[in-house]
């Protein structure tokens, strides 16, 4: 796979191209420090944890926080907002919203929580970490040639609504998150597969 896309478990990713790229560093076991960003989605516990972004960044690291994480991380710290386009490190960033509309779901991200998503741009692809949400309708329209999405129902998406996901951006490659640790199994990722009506990758995880 051109970029190199790691699944560090859970929704937690180490994306490798002309740069270095971590979304949701978490439970990190090889403190690499080779980042040269660190994305973070929101502050649950499940995706922002310092010692974890500690474990991969550098001193040139750039990591890029919502508005919820300003002043939690020290540092070279840029805070977005949803809808911002920027280069970090020589990367492009554009920032996405991220957050539920399933009744059920409504107190886990809501709306005004500020949650967000990336599309990161390596080695000229599109990569699009939905962050913890639902099928929501700032989806449309957007571009991207490998999404990475959530599949395992109660706090986010599941399988079926994964399958709204890709309908709604149309990715050439889909990849499943958001499953084997905390809630979600590898019968929700192959579901996904069955249905998403778009080539899908289940990847192994990556220490």
């Amino acid at each position: 796979m051109d970029p190199k896309i790691q699944w560090l478990g859970h929704d937690s990713f180490r994306l490798i191209g002309e740069k270095v790229v971590y979304i949701d560093p978490w439970k990190i076991t090889d403190a690499r420090h080779d980042a040269d960003v660190v994305l973070v989605t929101h502050d649950h516990f499940d995706h922002f944890v310092i010692e974890d972004v500690d474990r991969v960044r550098n001193e040139n690291t750039i990591v890029v926080v919502p508005e919820m994480l300003r002043g939690k991380v020290q540092g070279n710290v840029l805070v977005v907002r949803r809808g911002d386009k920027l280069t970090v490190n020589g990367v492009p960033v554009e920032v996405t919203a991220a957050y539920n509309l399933a009744p059920d779901r409504q107190n886990f991200h809501p709306n005004a929580y500020g949650g967000v998503g990336y599309i990161v741009t390596l080695n000229g692809k599109r990569i699009y970490h939905t962050g913890d949400t639902d099928p929501i309708p700032e989806m449309k329209g957007l571009e991207a040639d490998i999404m990475l999405v959530p599949v395992s129902g109660t706090y986010v998406c599941n399988s079926d609504e994964a399958v709204q996901v890709v309908e709604l951006v149309k990715p050439k490659l889909a990849i499943p998150m958001h499953w084997d640790s905390i809630v979600g199994t590898w019968e929700d990722a192959n579901r996904f597969k069955q249905k998403a009506g778009v080539p899908v990758e289940i990847l192994g995880k990556t220490s």
